[in-house]
């Protein structure tokens, strides 16, 4: 089984989302999601460039990119599980991604249509993918 590995550029200031993040994160412990918080001293071409390194599927969390429903997301969570190679989640630093294609190409993934702070966007994706476990184990916690 592949692992899904989260990248945050820099850990969240705010205690809230730091909390959330936490929380979430032993919940994911021992349900091959991993977290990674990268310096957010990084400019974003040197951020891109560790994450151009990376083996596996990368995609982007920016907020023109595929959107879909907890009940598909926990779909293809569940195929990235089942993939020989690790799945990669980048959410971007504070000032957004390259708009000139600085990430060559590379596949998008959209939260919802409106723009979050980049700590926010955190929050609600590692709250996503305990979801999208949580479906697939077929427990009451998603409620749809």
């Amino acid at each position: 089984m592949a692992r899904i590995t989260v990248h945050f550029h820099g850990t969240p200031r705010e205690k809230a989302h730091r909390v959330l993040i936490e929380m979430y994160a032993k919940r994911l412990k021992n349900r091959g999601v991993k977290l990674e918080f990268h310096s957010d001293k990084l400019s974003i071409s040197a951020y891109v460039g560790r994450l151009d390194k990376l083996k596996g599927n990368v995609l982007f969390l920016d907020e023109g990119g595929e959107m879909m429903d907890s009940i598909e997301f926990s779909k293809r969570v569940g195929l990235w599980k089942m993939e020989a190679m690790e799945t990669h989640l980048a959410v971007g630093p504070a000032e957004g991604w390259p708009k000139d294609d600085g990430l060559r190409g590379s596949p998008r993934l959209s939260l919802s249509p409106l723009t979050f702070p980049h700590e926010m966007a955190s929050s609600m994706l590692v709250e996503q993918l305990y979801r999208a476990t949580e479906i697939l184990r077929g427990s009451e916690y998603h409620k749809a």
